[in-house]
């Protein structure tokens, strides 16, 4: 990849913070917890391959994506670790799936009857992880309530088909990450529901080799969770309100560089909209980052952007592709010089906060256009540039 390209805008994917925060991670829960690693959405927007490698150097147990697709990638690229899809996948795909080693989520007895007789059909044995709905209200067996013992059974009707290896059962929190007593107590009750249903198959002669439901909030609070398996997602990354608590990194730093500098008089209308009118005269860099890059057009007008000599507000509306930010109070930025939005210095927690959402969000918006620089030891250890297929 040329230079000039990375001068543009760029991600830094510093894979000793991912080391990191995979080793605390690994020191909070011990020898005998399994470890899985959650890589979908591209590794929230990190790099799934480049993370992936980095993990199952580390030793990681597991992996999880989304989709088929996602797990493809992995295996392409020579990763061998256990790779879980959490989403559905059609079960005209199931030989797939077993070519690849891969493990598939079930979440009702009719998908468990149509991977078991596409298995079967296919001469294999397909291994599958139950997922439970304890309280998420989305994918999963129903088990709350009324629907406890019909779910149960259910479960073990899907785990005695043929050609289906349960190898492991999961449900999902979804107020883990919150302090707020209400979100405890029912954290607490999703997790009382799964243990219940583990107890009701246990009976009925049901166990399972990896049973799990810590993801990154439970890490931080709650270790009676952990069972045989975590599966931190955001925490990998170092970003999520408990980021500080549990001593992690954040992995990704995005940054831009100036690459046009001009002075405008008072009252110069920048932007789309006029939005933002100089005051008086102004000396206004030009980025090469918008929101086609995935920085979001809701920081228009509010966000300042990083430098070694003081902050540089953004200027009236972020554009597809460009970006202008006050540098009147910077005489030493010129064109070339690079811009933290977010990384070591501000934080994309900080960022999300500003739009009131995640910084999940911000991470996975990272776009395709953006190349990635793969950091180990201060130094560049890879390039990517997805939008070229390169890597």
């Amino acid at each position: 990849m040329e230079e000039e390209i990375l001068r543009r805008t760029w991600a830094e994917i510093d894979l000793d913070a991912l080391s990191h925060n995979y080793r605390a991670a690994r020191d909070k829960i011990g020898a005998d917890v399994r470890y899985l690693g959650v890589v979908k959405a591209d590794a929230y927007g990190h790099g799934a391959l480049q993370v992936s490698r980095k993990l199952q150097m580390l030793g990681c147990d597991y992996l999880a994506v989304s989709s088929l697709d996602e797990a493809r990638e992995l295996r392409r690229g020579g990763i061998t670790t256990p790779v879980l899809i959490l989403g559905h996948t059609p079960p005209e795909m199931t030989p797939q799936l077993i070519r690849h080693n891969l493990t598939q989520t079930v979440s009702a007895l009719a998908k468990a009857e149509e991977y078991s007789q596409a298995a079967e059909a296919s001469g294999g044995v397909l291994r599958v992880h139950i997922k439970v709905d304890t309280g998420m209200s989305r994918l999963g067996f129903l088990v709350r309530g009324e629907h406890f013992a019909g779910g149960v059974d259910a479960i073990a009707k899907a785990c005695a088909l043929p050609c289906l290896d349960a190898e492991g059962i999961f449900t999902h929190f979804s107020t883990s990450d919150s302090d707020e007593p209400g979100d405890r107590a029912y954290a607490m009750e999703q997790f009382s529901v799964f243990t219940d249903v583990l107890d009701a198959l246990a009976k009925r002669g049901r166990r399972f080799r990896l049973r799990h439901c810590a993801n990154s909030g439970a890490l931080a609070r709650y270790p009676e969770t952990y069972l045989d398996m975590v599966r931190p997602g955001i925490a990998l990354y170092g970003l999520g309100d408990d980021a500080a608590a549990l001593g992690l990194r954040p992995v990704m730093s995005l940054y831009s560089c100036v690459s046009t500098i001009k002075v405008f008089d008072a009252d110069t209308p920048i932007s789309y909209g006029r939005m933002y009118r100089t005051p008086d005269r102004r000396r206004v860099g030009v980025l090469p980052i918008g929101y086609a890059d995935g920085l979001f057009r809701g920081f228009s007008n509010r966000l300042e952007l990083w430098t070694p000599y003081g902050s540089a507000p953004i200027l009236g509306r972020i554009c597809m592709d460009m970006t202008m930010v006050d540098l009147s109070a910077l005489p030493e930025v010129h064109v070339g010089d690079a811009l933290e939005v977010f990384g070591a210095h501000q934080s994309a927690d900080a960022l999300a906060a500003m739009l009131d959402t995640i910084p999940y969000e911000l991470v996975c918006a990272v776009s395709k256009r953006v190349p990635r620089l793969y950091m180990e030891h201060g130094r560049v250890t890879e390039r990517s540039l997805r939008i070229l297929g390169q890597a």
